[in-house]
């Protein structure tokens, strides 16, 4: 197995309206979309041409409440901890912490910029 670390491994959104948004880009590039049960409502896996899920788009609820606007990268790393703990000793902030998701771990940062990313662990 290669090492994805440093790699985007995912990209997704949370916005207010994500059965629109969804929409949205099944017109205007072409996307497919899967359902992806969240309990009481579905976020969405957008998917390409071949099947495959090359991003989510998700609605601003639950988890998700405070990641409105924009899409968001997901960044792998080798360690979460270590990286949420770089990420505060280097002038950012941890605004999501770490906590488990498909399978690994990840938070969300905002670096001294303003600009916010997620780091996930597998």
């Amino acid at each position: 197995m290669s090492d994805t670390t440093g790699k985007i491994g995912w990209i997704d959104m949370s916005v207010d309206d994500a059965d629109g948004i969804r929409d949205f880009y099944k017109a205007v590039v072409g996307w497919g979309s899967d359902e992806v049960s969240m309990g009481d409502y579905a976020d969405y896996a957008m998917t390409a041409s071949d099947g495959e899920a090359v991003s989510g788009i998700c609605h601003a609820r639950g988890s998700n409440a405070d990641l409105k606007g924009g899409w968001l990268i997901y960044i792998t790393v080798a360690d979460v901890e270590a990286s949420a703990a770089a990420c505060e000793a280097n002038g950012g902030e941890v605004i999501v912490p770490v906590r488990g998701l498909a399978g690994g771990r990840f938070c969300v940062i905002r670096d001294p910029s303003g600009a916010t990313a997620a780091l996930y662990q597998a």
